[in-house]
C-alpha cells in the first residue's frame, strides 16, 4: 500500500540552512510561501553562506519554473512530490485577533494554516528551525518540525575518539614500553574493533599505557606525552588530541569539549610546533553577534567591530607566547609571525575566494557552523593542508543551530572511522579549579 502523501510548509530558514532542502523530502508535497521568497530576496546579495544557499534555492525554483508552480504545483523528479509557492491570503479569521500582520513569520504561518484547512486529509507540517515559530503553530493545532535531515540522532552515542580498556594483560603493556612500541589488536580482540586513528587507554590495575589505532599496520602503537611550543598536556585527553594535531598524516582533525579543556590552546601550539611543514598558520571563528544583531551596529571601523570576536584566538597566543621570555627566540618568532602573515587570524567570513594550499588552518568555535559551512571549507582544502575544528557541541550561539545539528556534531558522526581523520572529545576543564566549579555547576 502507498504511504500516504505529506504537505511540508517550508519556513526561509530551512532554506537558507540548506539549499538543497527540496530533495530532502522523498514523495512528499512542499509549499513555498511567497514571504518566504521575498525574505529570500533579501539574502541574494553578499558572500555569506545564506547568501549563497538563498542565491542557490532560487536558480533552482527559476530552473523547475512553469507557470503552473503557482497553479497545483512543479514535480521534482521521478519518486518525488511537488513544489508550489503559494501567494499571500488574507490573515484567517482564527489568527487575525492574536498574531500581527507586521511580522512576515505570521504571514508564513498564515499560509501553513490554509494549506492545513484546505487538505484535512492529508498531513500539513511546517518546517522551521524557529523554536518560537514551531510554539506558535502548535498553540493553533498545527504541526510544527525541525528541519532534522542533517542533524545527529543520537547525542549521546557521539564518538568521543578514543575508549578506556579494562584487564588487559600485564604483558600487552609491558609490550607497549618495548620496542617496537605497539601491539596487534587481532591477536587480543576487543569487545568493539578499533577505528582509525582511534585512541586507547589501556589498564591493567595500577598499570596503563596510552595507544593509537594505526589501521594501515593494522597495530595500536603508544603515544607518549610531548609538549608543542611550550604547552604540555596535563590529561590523556590532551596527549591524544596533541597527538592527533602534531601528526601529519591526519589531515583534519576535530576537538570537542566544554570552555576551559584547552581545545583551542592545544591546536595553535600544535600548528606553531609544526610551522616548518605550512606556509601559513590560519585561525578563524564564524562571527556570531550577541541577540542575532549585525555587527554595522557596533561603533568603529571594520578591524573594531570584528576585534571582540577574534579576542579569544589572541588571548590563546598570548598564553603560548608568555611562556617564553621576551628576549627568547621563541617569543619574538610568533610576533614576526604575525607581522609576516605567516600567522592570520581572522574572521571565518575573510577565507572566501583564498586557496588553502599548505596551510595549517584551524576553525575555533565551529559548532556555530552549519553542515554546509563545514563541507565548505574541507572542501577548500589543498595539498599539504590541515584542517581543525574545535568547539562545545553544547554551547551554540546561532539562532537556528542546536546540539544536533551544528556542523561540528554532524561533521563527528560523518568522519568518523575515515583513515584521514581524528576526533577527540575532552572532557576535563585544566583552566582553574574555579573555572571547573563554575562550568560544573553554574
Amino acid at each position: 500500500m502507498p504511504r500516504k502523501k505529506k504537505v511540508f510548509v517550508l519556513d526561509t530558514n530551512v532554506i537558507l540552512h540548506d539549499s538543497s532542502c527540496l530533495h530532502q523530502f522523498e514523495h512528499h508535497d512542499i509549499v513555498i510561501p511567497i514571504t518566504v521568497m521575498e525574505e529570500l530576496d533579501q539574502f541574494k546579495k553578499g558572500n555569506q553562506a545564506l547568501n549563497f544557499h538563498a542565491r542557490e534555492f532560487v536558480r533552482e525554483l527559476d530552473a523547475l519554473s512553469a507557470d503552473h508552480i503557482f497553479n497545483g504545483g512543479v514535480k521534482l523528479g521521478p519518486k518525488q512530490g511537488k513544489v508550489s509557492i503559494v501567494l499571500e491570503r488574507d490573515f484567517h479569521a482564527e489568527l487575525d485577533g492574536s498574531f500581527s500582520p507586521s511580522k512576515p513569520d505570521h504571514h508564513i504561518l498564515n499560509v501553513a494554516y490554509y494549506v492545513a484547512k484546505e487538505n484535512e486529509s492529508r498531513d500539513v507540517i511546517l518546517v522551521t528551525k524557529d523554536v518560537n515559530l514551531r510554539l506558535k503553530a502548535k498553540a493553533i493545532g498545527l504541526v510544527a518540525q525541525d528541519y532534522k535531515t542533517d542533524q545527529v540522532k543520537d547525542l549521546a552515542a557521539l564518538y568521543t575518539g578514543y575508549r578506556t580498556e579494562e584487564n588487559i594483560s600485564s604483558e600487552i603493556i609491558q609490550q607497549m614500553y618495548q620496542a617496537p612500541f605497539e601491539f596487534a589488536p587481532q591477536e587480543h580482540p576487543f569487545p568493539e574493533p578499533m577505528l582509525p586513528n582511534e585512541f586507547v587507554i589501556l589498564r591493567n590495575g595500577k598499570s596503563s599505557a596510552l595507544g593509537s589505532y594505526d589501521v594501515g599496520r593494522e597495530t595500536i602503537h603508544r603515544v607518549d606525552k610531548v609538549d608543542a611550543y611550550g604547552i604540555v598536556p596535563r590529561n590523556a585527553e590532551q596527549i591524544f588530541a596533541l597527538n592527533a594535531l602534531m601528526n601529519p598524516e591526519i589531515q583534519l582533525v576535530t576537538v570537542s569539549g566544554k570552555a576551559g579543556t584547552g581545545k583551542t590552546l592545544l591546536a595553535l601550539a600544535a600548528a606553531l610546533s609544526k610551522r616548518r611543514f605550512y606556509r601559513q598558520i590560519y585561525m578563524a571563528r564564524p562571527v556570531v553577534p550577541l541577540s542575532n544583531k549585525d555587527i554595522g551596529y557596533l561603533p568603529g571601523d571594520i578591524h573594531s567591530k570584528l576585534d571582540p570576536y577574534m579576542q579569544p584566538l589572541y588571548d590563546n597566543l598570548s598564553v603560548i607566547q608568555n611562556q617564553y621570555q621576551e628576549s627568547d627566540d621563541k617569543n619574538q618568532r610568533i610576533t614576526q609571525f604575525l607581522t609576516e602573515e605567516k600567522l592570520v587570524i581572522s574572521p571565518l567570513a575573510y577565507i572566501r575566494g583564498r586557496s588553502l594550499v599548505k596551510v595549517f588552518f584551524i576553525v575555533d568555535e565551529a559548532q556555530n557552523l552549519t553542515p554546509h559551512e563545514v563541507k565548505t571549507i574541507i572542501t577548500r582544502a589543498g595539498e599539504g593542508t590541515k584542517i581543525v575544528f574545535t568547539g562545545d557541541i553544547f554551547q551554540i550561539d546561532h539562532p537556528y543551530l542546536d546540539s544536533q545539528s551544528n556542523g561540528l556534531s554532524y561533521l563527528i558522526e560523518k568522519m568518523k572511522g575515515q583513515s584521514l581523520y581524528a576526533h577527540v572529545n575532552l572532557t576535563k576543564g585544566e583552566r582553574s579549579d574555579l573555572a571547573e566549579l563554575a562550568t560544573n555547576l553554574l
